[in-house]
């Protein structure tokens, strides 16, 4: 039975700590939480590791990411004591097939989102009935109107957005006051970081998220919006 998204929405609207709670409470089912390790992963990650540290952690390493990215990884799961961390990445048969050479992000990037995050991630989350995401309002483009909690028609998984309602204010200030590190590559103009080939920094009073597929019309991994309705990428 899917639970009452409605309910839960107006229960915890700007409450963090208590959405997360009653997600990985284990009265939604098996949850997940997946995360980028990026800019300010450290915000959510440091949340769930002092309601639970062995939480499953889904980590996607598309093999394309800074190597920033996989020290950051690696450190801050050590420094917060994630005791179920699991890196999970692209099928290599799949990779040789349609991406040998590492240059399918240059002709289609919403090919090689999918074959190196979207397929990855379903695969992953398999067994669980939902997952814990970073997405935040303020981000804008299809993360606007985010709701805390959600049910993706594609998976049928439950998708919880504890930090829906949070400013990069709140982000900032509560790493500085649990002195949870940065993602090294923020200092240098990344406040959003994805693949290294697909993500650039970003000028003063931009988008954060315009350094990612910049030029392109496209803000999110694998997704699209068709009639309206957002949908993920069918598999090709």
């Amino acid at each position: 039975m899917q639970p009452d998204l409605t309910r839960l929405n107006a229960r915890y609207e700007g409450d963090a700590e208590g959405a997360l709670r009653v997600a990985l409470s284990g009265a939604l089912g098996k949850i997940a939480m997946v995360s980028s390790f990026g800019a300010d992963s450290a915000v959510l990650l440091h949340l769930v590791a002092q309601i639970d540290r062995a939480t499953p952690v889904l980590f996607i390493n598309t093999l394309m990411l800074f190597p920033e990215t996989l020290t950051y990884q690696h450190d801050l799961g050590k420094q917060l004591g994630l005791t179920d961390l699991r890196v999970i990445g692209p099928d290599r048969a799949e990779l040789l097939e349609k991406d040998a050479d590492n240059i399918l992000h240059l002709a289609d990037t919403d090919s090689c989102c999918d074959l190196r995050k979207t397929r990855p991630l379903e695969r992953a989350l398999q067994g669980f009935d939902g997952w814990i995401t970073g997405r935040k309002r303020y981000q804008g483009g299809l993360r606007a109107s985010l709701d805390q909690f959600e049910h993706d028609p594609a998976t049928g998984h439950l998708k919880v957005n504890p930090l829906a309602g949070w400013s990069a204010k709140d982000l900032g200030d509560y790493m500085n006051r649990h002195m949870l590190p940065r993602h090294p590559l923020v200092a240098r103009g990344y406040p959003s970081i994805g693949c290294a080939p697909c993500t650039g920094p970003v000028a003063a009073g931009e988008d954060p998220r315009a350094g990612r597929w910049r030029g392109q019309e496209k803000d999110e991994c694998g997704i699209h919006i068709v009639d309206g309705r957002v949908i993920r990428r069918q598999a090709s």
